[in-house]
């Protein structure tokens, strides 16, 4: 692969192996690892000195590998705020009491049902000098407010921990939250907030003036759905899509559209262009122009939010810019690993984002498979030939996409090629449209000659999206997809294009070994799955659920309404997709069960249970009005489980009674689900 040669790419793959070390082994001091570095890096200068001349080259490679390793690990460690020791982390001995906050408000983030939710940096925490940032959650009533992005507020309540998943194999927004420096919650009411100053920044101006636009655009009477794909479009703003709509853009392998990302940012780079055509290409000129580009591209970035997949478009196309109107040779791929590495020397947890991920990847496999796609037929007329790139262009970024897509999210949209047929030639015109709408729509209301043909072209994208969303027979569904088959799926997909490029014996037989190695993982982890039993009792909200599996057969215990809906619960089906199994069957719940040698017993609301039974582990359910003293005494289980059926009151009280007895005791609210 010929960008490998490029002595970039190699340092770009050492910083990133540098964020990878210092997120994962985070226990390795700071400084052991600085010392470390030092010695392998005077080490290896000594023996190459030592050396003849001729391995300078070798040397110099090695070495900014290593430095560059070094600089990502050290990136990666300056950008966590948990080591300031003003953090309020440091300063909270106690979560989940009220606390007196002085904060200010970055973000607007989508609503929930009973909360207004943003992202905030604290200020003060009790008066004192406090730093960090959390989510604010105000309570909704009939007064609720909208509050600017820039206010500070004073505000009373509870700071809450990020949780861990409650339940198996799925999403960790925790750990997802904690990746963006966010470790905490903040429960409050309006009565609790006292409003304050604001700030003047360039981030809150661009963010207030982009609620300005969207405030513009509801007064221009947008049907709703119509308006939040506008705003989603050419703001990056996607809070308020409805569900059902965001589903059917998955189903059709659409939804890449609605995040701001290259197709966007090149659009308005070809707009901007075109304005500016009247300036002349003197060197004078020349300059001008590319500084109001690079200029108004990014603040389209930040007036879109500025997500991983903004960044990462409006870095790479200012480079673009910048070689193309001062007449250098734009190398493309050089390009990519400099915005790349600009974008995670200033904010490596965008490493870790899945947008970042997806749009880099499907972006690489843009530059270098679609030429070899493209290659397969040429064809003379000029609409066959736009159509034709629009298909290899399609299957390229799907192609490179597709794995990680799979990882993620567990299902593949068969039909993406026939929609991004229909909807890339759509979405030039909807664009155009738009940008002219949020132009207009930034002084004042948008004039309904406008609105109304560009509320009528996204009618028509949502209707065809719905259409090709309707045929639910080509989504492949609850995809079971591990680590080790996400690595070896793309080294297939790596050595297999290595080898249409260049077709010679070596790169055959490498491209076979790599399938037989993707087999291999796939029977090993079937393997392990057929081999393993476990029983699990789950955190679902008011309800009881428990599973018992042997190999991939799963066996479901709960009452009617949970088995009725097993089939939409997340919890259920993300613990199937993770354990590559099935349900076998569906049960009511039964008090007395037995597993693996181990008696278990699910005391529920009835309170009836026998002396003479004495379980191994005892599951509490439906807030048992019992005495839990005497059964102890009683029974004596070695481990007592609580679900989250009960009323939090009784399972404060039955954990006092089980530390006094000193008896194991869980309770999936906090510590997640039980196995056993």
């Amino acid at each position: 692969m010929k960008i490998l040669q490029f002595p970039l790419a190699k340092i770009t793959i050492g910083f990133i192996l540098g964020i990878l070390l210092a997120y994962n082994w985070n226990f390795i001091p700071f400084y052991t690892f600085l010392l470390l570095g030092t010695a392998i890096i005077c080490l290896i200068t000594t023996h190459f000195i030592i050396r003849r001349k001729s391995a300078a080259k070798t040397f110099f490679g090695i070495f900014s590998f290593i430095v560059s390793l070094f600089i990502g690990f050290s990136t990666s460690v300056i950008h966590k705020e948990t080591y300031n020791k003003y953090h309020y982390t440091h300063q909270i001995s106690d979560f989940e009491k009220e606390h007196e906050l002085t904060i200010v408000l970055t973000e607007k983030l989508k609503s929930s049902t009973k909360n207004n939710r943003y992202t905030a940096t604290v200020k003060q925490l009790d008066n004192r000098k406090s730093y960090g940032k959390i989510i604010v959650n105000i309570r909704k009533n009939s007064h609720t407010q909208e509050y600017y992005i820039g206010t500070h507020i004073k505000i009373t309540g509870a700071l809450y921990k990020n949780q861990a998943t409650l339940n198996p194999n799925q999403f960790n927004y925790g750990r997802y939250l904690e990746n963006q420096e966010i470790y905490a919650q903040l429960y409050t009411n309006p009565s609790q907030i006292k409003v304050g100053e604001k700030d003047f920044t360039l981030w809150s101006i661009i963010s207030n003036f982009r609620t300005t636009i969207i405030r513009n655009l509801e007064k221009s009477n947008f049907k709703s759905d119509e308006l939040n794909i506008i705003i989603a479009l050419i703001l990056g703003q996607q809070q308020d899509i409805s569900p059902d709509l965001v589903k059917d853009y998955q189903y059709a392998g659409a939804v890449h559209i609605l995040s701001v990302s290259g197709l966007h940012v090149a659009f308005i780079l070809m707009f901007i262009t075109f304005l500016l055509k009247p300036i002349s290409n003197s060197k004078k000129g020349s300059l001008l122009k590319v500084s109001i580009i690079v200029l108004f591209l990014w603040f389209f970035g930040i007036l879109a939010g500025l997500s991983p997949s903004v960044v990462r478009s409006v870095t790479m196309f200012s480079f673009v810019a910048i070689g193309t109107h001062l007449r250098r040779t734009v190398n493309i791929y050089h390009t990519l690993l400099v915005s790349m590495l600009l974008i995670l020397l200033i904010q490596p947890s965008f490493l870790f984002d899945v947008g970042f991920q997806l749009s880099y990847l499907a972006l690489f496999f843009i530059l270098w498979l679609q030429p070899i796609l493209a290659s397969i037929w040429l064809p003379k007329n000029k609409i066959i030939n736009y159509f034709w790139d629009i298909v290899t262009v399609s299957f390229a970024a799907q192609i490179g996409a597709m794995p990680l897509s799979i990882y993620y999210f567990h299902q593949f949209p068969g039909l993406f090629f026939v929609t991004n047929l229909i909807i890339i030639p759509m979405l030039t015109i909807i664009l155009g449209l738009g940008v002219l709408v949020v132009v207009i729509a930034s002084f004042t209301i948008v004039p309904i000659y406008l609105a109304k043909p560009l509320e009528w072209s996204i009618h028509v994208l949502n209707s065809i999206i719905h259409w090709v969303a309707s045929f639910e027979s080509f989504i492949i569904k609850n995809i079971s997809f591990n680590k080790e088959m996400l690595l070896g799926s793309y080294l297939v997909i790596l050595l297999i294009i290595l080898w249409i490029k260049k077709p010679n014996l070596k790169r055959l037989v490498l491209a076979m070994i790599s399938i037989v190695v993707l087999q291999g993982v796939y029977i090993k982890t079937k393997n392990l799955s057929t081999t393993e039993s476990e029983c699990i009792v789950f955190n679902i909200k008011k309800n009881t659920l428990i599973s018992e599996r042997k190999g991939s057969q799963v066996i479901l215990y709960s009452n009617d309404s949970v088995l009725k809906n097993s089939g939409n619960n997340i919890a259920i089906q993300s613990y199937l997709i993770g354990n590559f199994c099935k349900i076998q069957s569906k049960k009511s719940l039964k008090n007395l069960m037995f597993f693996n040698n181990k008696k278990v017993f699910v005391l529920d609301s009835t309170v009836i249970y026998n002396s003479k039974i004495k379980p191994d582990i005892l599951i509490i359910t439906q807030s048992s009005k019992i005495n839990l003293d005497r059964l102890l005494k009683v029974w004596k289980p070695k481990q007592i489980v609580v679900d989250a059926s009960n009323f939090k009151s009784y399972i404060q009280l039955w954990e006092a009674t089980c530390r006094k007895e000193k008896i194991p005791f869980h309770n999936t609210n906090e510590k997640g689900f039980y196995k056993f």
